[in-house]
């Protein structure tokens, strides 16, 4: 029998979870996912031009009637934008999705006012991969009996093989996650659905919540360890162990240039004979062929970062890292290329999430030394008058208690013995073995 969850907001629900499967919608179905992340994107770019233009009125301080009337009928066409463009309200359009925009643009705002270097919002451009949002409800009907399942929503599973969208109606999915949790829990609430395609094919998100979790803990390691990232290798945990970088974008760094450059051919070979881009076949040939390269590389980044992140989760209680700002990092831009190709930020965030999901403890250290101190001594070079380490050191000799360090274990060592640290002024009272 289905738990009576409905009354409980989505943001309420103490467990939440985001599942994703391929979708393969025909034609039909495709033109109407085009249209729908089409108004989207224009609702979402309407609206920054509407509010940028109310801004540039306001801070004039003169009160003209015309400037008046200006800036009233431009509160008008923000409430209403359906009403002023008529493309947003034809049959295709799921309104929801509508909505949906009109909620991102103002959630991109919030975070902006939260952390101002997240930047205000800006203009969404079309590009070979595009997506939409859509909202699951439930009828007045479903809410009264508390039918709030995964099978009664405007956006809800047919069965194992087919779910309904709005608008699109029945689509075949395929994936593997999605049954594990049908399976584990199967009164969970739907959420947020988003449609995406991109050039490897085209998917369907669901955000999901429930009163009870999704997957069952992993079983206690006793373990502890600590991950230093680099870019000589991707890492090396405290107990020795390394990772090389599969330095995926760099291996395919030569095909992608000679992609670019035939591209680049073809753009200019369409200009000078006045055909437009959008019509030339060849341009639009080579402008895939580039896309989907991208998107390779993209994936296989993902799925080395995916299985390395269950790994470490799997094996280990609590897994500690540094606070790495890739963002900053990146201004080195002798080292920008390698920082983006190892994915760093991507590979903190699995590993935080599947500590949640699974009942581990993530936790991320300050930085500070963790390179230039002694793991056996705890001397810092750069003080004293000890020369402090550069990138090309990779194994030194500490002046004070003539330890061999070799330096992305040493550094490994120092975070982990910070992340035990950091265990023990949060009252842990059992520090997990170290690995």
């Amino acid at each position: 029998m289905a738990r009576k969850q409905l009354m409980i907001s989505m943001s309420d629900l103490p467990y939440h979870l985001g599942i994703k499967m391929r979708i393969y919608p025909s034609s039909q179905q495709k033109r109407i996912i085009a249209i729908n992340c089409g108004v989207s994107r224009a609702v979402y770019n309407k609206l920054i031009a509407i509010n940028s233009e109310l801004l540039h009125l306001r801070k004039t301080g003169i009160y003209i009637q015309t400037v008046a009337e200006r800036i009233e009928t431009l509160e008008l066409r923000k409430k209403k934008l359906s009403k002023y463009y008529s493309y947003m309200s034809v049959n295709d359009v799921d309104s929801l999705a509508v909505a949906q925009a009109k909620l991102n643009y103002n959630a991109a705002w919030n975070m902006f006012k939260k952390i101002h270097s997240s930047g205000v919002p800006k203009y969404h451009k079309k590009g070979v991969s595009d997506s939409y949002q859509t909202s699951c409800t439930y009828t007045t009907e479903n809410k009264k009996k508390g039918n709030c399942t995964p099978f009664s929503g405007s956006v809800r599973f047919l069965d194992t093989k087919h779910v309904q969208l709005p608008k699109l109606g029945r689509i075949r999915i395929s994936g593997s996650s999605y049954r594990k949790i049908l399976a584990h829990n199967p009164n969970f609430r739907i959420g947020t659905a988003t449609i995406k395609y991109d050039t490897s094919g085209y998917y369907l998100s669901l955000q999901i919540g429930d009163v009870a979790p999704f997957i069952d803990p992993k079983p206690k390691t006793g373990k502890i360890t600590g991950i230093d990232l680099n870019t000589d290798n991707f890492l090396t945990d405290s107990c020795g162990n390394v990772v090389n970088n599969p330095r995926y974008y760099r291996k395919s760094l030569q095909r992608l240039k000679k992609l670019q450059r035939r591209m680049s051919r073809r753009q200019v070979r369409a200009k000078k004979e006045g055909h437009k881009l959008t019509e030339s076949r060849n341009y639009q040939k080579s402008r895939l062929q580039v896309a989907r390269l991208h998107q390779h590389v993209k994936n296989q980044r993902e799925d080395f970062l995916q299985k390395l992140s269950t790994a470490y989760i799997n094996n280990h209680d609590v897994v500690v890292l540094e606070d790495l700002r890739g963002k900053n990092l990146m201004k080195n831009h002798a080292l920008a290329m390698s920082i983006a190709d190892v994915g760093w930020y991507s590979f903190q965030r699995m590993l935080e999430y599947k500590a949640d999901l699974y009942g581990k403890k993530y936790i991320e250290i300050d930085k500070r030394n963790t390179t230039q101190r002694c793991s056996n001594c705890g001397s810092i070079m750069g003080h004293n008058g000890y020369p402090k380490l550069t990138l090309k050191d990779r194994e030194w000799d500490c002046p004070i208690c003539k330890a061999h360090h070799i330096r992305d274990y040493n550094a490994a060592k120092n975070i982990l013995e910070k992340g035990i640290a950091k265990l023990e002024e949060e009252e842990y009272s059992i520090i997990p073995y170290k690995s």
